[in-house]
Formats: C-alpha cells, structure tokens, sequence
C-alpha cells in the first residue's frame, strides 16, 4: 500500500488518489461468502491480514539465478518403440507401473526416439526455481525456460525408470514434458519414483493450472552447445 504523502501531528494523512480509488475498488469487490465473523478475524489480525493481501496482490520480487548443474545422463532411443517395450522391460526389472503412467504409456502421443540418443538431465525444485508457494505447472515450465532450460522428451519418463534403479527411497521425480492427455480426458505427465511398495513409473497432473508445492522436484533437459 502506498504510503501517505503527508504526516503531522495536526494534519490527517493525505493518500495518493489511486491508493483511494484501490480501496475502494476493494471495498466494492469483497466477496459475498465473506461473513461478518470472518471479516472480524481479519480486523482482530492485521498482520495475517497484510500477508494475505501482499501474498495475493505483490507480484514476485526478482529472483536469484539458482545454480544449475547436469544431475544425470540417460539414453534413448535404446530400441524400445511401442509401449509394450516398455511395459515389458519395466516389468522385468521388477519395477512397478502405475495405472496412468500406463495409460499415457500408451497413448498416440508417446514416441520414443528412432536413432540412439543422450539427454543431460537437471532436477530442481519449485523452491530452486525461485518460488516460494505452490505454483502452476505452467509457470514452473515457464521459468526453467527462462533459465535455458528445456521439457523433456515423454520418453525421458520411462527411460529414466528404467536406468535409475538406485534412486532412493521416498525420491518422487516429476518429468517436466508436454502433457498427454490421459483416457479420463486430463493432462497427465510421468511420475519416477520409490514408494514403499517399490520403484514406480507413475503420473501425475500437467494440466496448465494444476499446482505443485516448493518442494516438489522436476526434471528438466540440459541443453547441450
């Protein structure tokens, strides 16, 4: 909020005009489902009051440019094509497939490499990335881009489970790709993680607008020069 042009002890605080007219477009836009109790916590708290409007109204300060570093180098193109392939060397690993990551596994959108390839991998957090709250999918790819960053390949999903068979308990991957929509009719993006049961290839939200907490890891394609 802006702060008053004038203060004495004999004059009342004068406010720019348009902190005037912001108060009162906010006066005019308070929600209706707002009842008076709740209205009363807000005015009994101002500073939680505060931090919600400056959490829901500030855009985000600059962020720091995070360090970023070559995490794993995987291969595809191995000469698995179609979705049994995959289907079958994960099970032959002893690995485990979720409902959806087989769902979109099979999906028309899924294409493995033709010619044998290498990717350079990053993984790095919501947090890494800069943000400090839950955050959309789309601005998290948004962001790594900004960093030089790119989405993986669909194919980096199941690779990437089938040649990290020493990832560490309670580690959940989420591959930053392009969504495929899934048979319910939502966006879905691979998943690589070692739950109790198991190493899983799993799958999680891509829709534009779903939201992933600071913790949450990504994985992204370094880009070789």
């Amino acid at each position: 909020m802006a702060k008053p042009l004038q203060k004495g002890k004999n004059a009342m605080n004068t406010y720019h005009p348009q902190t005037g007219k912001f108060l009162a477009a906010l006066a005019q836009n308070i929600p209706q489902e707002i009842s008076g109790d709740v209205m009363q916590g807000w005015i009994e708290n101002p500073k939680a009051l505060q931090s919600a409007l400056r959490a829901a109204l500030c855009p985000p300060t600059e962020m720091a440019e995070p360090e970023i570093k070559v995490w794993k180098r995987i291969k595809l193109g191995t000469g698995l094509k179609i979705a049994d392939d995959f289907r079958k060397a994960i099970k032959d690993n002893d690995l485990r497939l979720g409902d959806w990551g087989n769902n979109i596994l099979g999906k028309p959108e899924f294409i493995a490499a033709t010619e044998p390839a290498e990717v350079d991998l990053v993984v790095m957090s919501v947090k890494d990335l800069g943000f400090k709250r839950a955050t959309r999918y789309d601005q998290i790819c948004a962001r790594a881009k900004e960093l030089g960053l790119e989405l993986c390949p669909a194919e980096v999903g199941p690779q990437l489970r089938l040649q990290y068979l020493d990832q560490p308990k309670d580690e959940w991957l989420i591959i930053a790709m392009e969504a495929i929509r899934d048979s319910s009719g939502g966006l879905s993006v691979f998943r690589v993680g070692h739950g109790d049961d198991g190493r899983w290839l799993s799958a999680g939200c891509g829709a534009p607008g779903s939201t992933w907490y600071p913790g949450s890891q990504f994985v992204f394609v370094f880009p070789r020069k």
